[in-house]
């Protein structure tokens, strides 16, 4: 069960990223025609990092899901859950709607959301919540980003 399980979580999380492909995020002409900052990183970067991220973030849930059933570990399972939807839905929002507004209103609910997340499993398990901690980093900085780019091209 243990090792079935992680597959579980591996699949999950890159779910979410491959929904994010689906919502057309990428290069696309009306990608292309935005303003961005001097910092915006090359499109081929985004692929390996968010990959990266989702099997840290699958191994992350997996050790939570490991631990005791007392003590937290449902809340923190359901935490997870839902930012990893949000965090589906920006992709959607930003790139599908092609709304940078309404992208950084997602984004900074998913702040929030995987803020909580960190919490929660920090309580539980330190090193799955020190996993987080790459994710929380790449997201903090796409928030910055997706703010330069509603600002730039409102």
């Amino acid at each position: 069960m243990k090792w079935g399980a992680l597959l579980v979580c591996l699949v999950l999380c890159l779910s979410a990223g491959a929904i994010g492909v689906m919502a057309g995020s990428g290069p696309s002409p009306w990608f292309d025609a935005l303003r961005k900052p001097a910092w915006n990183p090359p499109n081929w970067l985004f692929g390996p990092v968010w990959t990266t991220l989702y099997i840290l973030m699958a191994v992350s849930v997996w050790r939570i899901w490991q631990t005791p059933s007392m003590g937290g570990r449902t809340l923190a399972l359901w935490l997870f859950a839902v930012q990893l939807a949000i965090n589906a839905g920006w992709s959607w929002a930003f790139f599908g709607a092609k709304s940078p507004l309404f992208g950084l209103v997602v984004i900074f609910v998913l702040d929030v959301a995987v803020a909580t997340t960190f919490k929660v499993f920090k309580r539980l398990d330190l090193v799955a919540a020190r996993l987080l901690i790459p994710y929380i980093l790449w997201i903090l900085f796409a928030t910055a980003l997706n703010a330069m780019i509603y600002e730039l091209n409102k």
